[in-house]
């Protein structure tokens, strides 16, 4: 298949997309196979809640909303600019994708197929329906994708490459597994925040979106806060109550509460609010409704220490306090070209 056949698909199903808002689903009769699509995607978007409870309609929505935007045809013109993928020779690429957020290997799928490859997909139990469905999506608008794309439920075999996505623990099974092969290894990544005690309300107000937005089941959220001695949290918590329905969801509850006892079972002393707890502790990952902090004394030293730990760090929220760092509130809105790891998925592809 030509690039241009397989781009032109995805902007087709970026406009399949944009009808679908948390807000209101809006039908748009020019897009293609909409008699055939419509309808079951907003049963199947309902319905991802009792497929997996942290998958709420809000949070679907959120992912199906993001990827429209990303999959209009400037942003891919501008994300594969860079790469020459004319020459390549299709190779079978296996991806086996995490589940803990909607549509999070969505990222590597689309990568594959746009560089001219052939992906064999294993899917997480945690996430199996809306991924198909878009390949559905795709497949009935360009059929010659039929061929390229396959789902496995098996053991996944007969592929020449392979990206996988998992914890520290099943990282160092894949990368025996996979030793012969040419691989992408993902392991547990976190995300921070520098804070250094002059941000706005408005600042905070978005840093509560790096934390809770889904959940804070994802590796770019904010699991992390680095702030100066004298912080002041209580500007933290006045902002982050904007987010206090968060505790509604039994599932959120129950870990908060779960979290909160285990914690005090155990004499640690907590900052609380009756939806977050925050603990100071030397380690990146916090469970689920809990964020870490850790006090600084000198802003240099801290870098050298993220430097040190960059292959636990997905993303550095600050304002500007260190070179690359993302805005407050958009940890959860990366670019085509905001790789995973910082591993560029798309020369990876080109190499094979």
């Amino acid at each position: 298949m030509l690039q241009n056949e397989i781009k032109s698909s995805f902007i087709a199903l970026g406009k399949f997309l944009t009808q679908f808002s948390f807000e209101k689903n809006t039908k748009d009769n020019t897009v293609l196979n909409n008699d055939l699509f419509y309808d079951d995607f907003i049963a199947l978007i309902e319905l991802s809640q009792s497929h997996n409870g942290w998958f709420t309609p809000e949070q679907v929505y959120y992912s199906i909303e993001s990827w429209a935007e990303a999959l209009q045809e400037n942003n891919l013109s501008e994300w594969l600019s860079p790469y020459d993928l004319s020459k390549i020779s299709a190779k079978k690429v296996g991806l086996i994708l995490a589940g803990n957020i909607p549509l999070v290997g969505f990222h590597d799928f689309l990568s594959v197929l746009i560089s001219g490859h052939d992906v064999l997909v294993k899917t997480s139990s945690n996430d199996q329906y809306l991924l198909k469905f878009l390949a559905k999506y795709l497949i009935a608008v360009q059929p010659k994708l039929a061929n390229k794309i396959t789902f496995v439920e098996g053991k996944l075999e007969g592929f020449d490459a392979v990206i996988a996505t998992g914890s520290n623990n099943t990282a160092r099974y894949f990368i025996y597994y996979f030793k012969d092969k040419p691989s992408i290894i993902r392991k547990n990544r976190n995300s921070v925040v520098i804070l250094d005690g002059k941000e706005t309300h408005e600042d905070l107000v978005n840093l509560g979106e790096d934390i809770f937005r889904f959940f804070g089941l994802g590796c770019r959220n904010v699991s992390k806060l680095f702030v100066p001695k004298d912080y002041d949290f209580d500007l933290f918590f006045k902002a982050i109550y904007e987010y206090r329905d968060v505790i509604y969801y039994e599932k959120y509850a129950n870990n908060y509460d779960y979290n909160k006892a285990v914690f005090l079972m155990s004499n640690f002393k907590l900052l609380d609010n009756e939806f977050l707890t925050i603990k100071e502790d030397a380690s990146y990952s916090s469970p689920i409704s809990s964020v870490f902090y850790e006090f600084y004394d000198d802003l240099e030293v801290l870098k050298i220490r993220l430097e040190a730990d960059n292959e636990q760090i997905q993303c550095v929220v600050s304002n500007n306090l260190v070179e690359n760092s993302i805005a407050f509130g958009q940890t959860q809105k990366p670019k085509l070209w905001d790789y995973a790891d910082n591993v560029d998925t798309l020369a990876f592809l080109s190499k094979l």
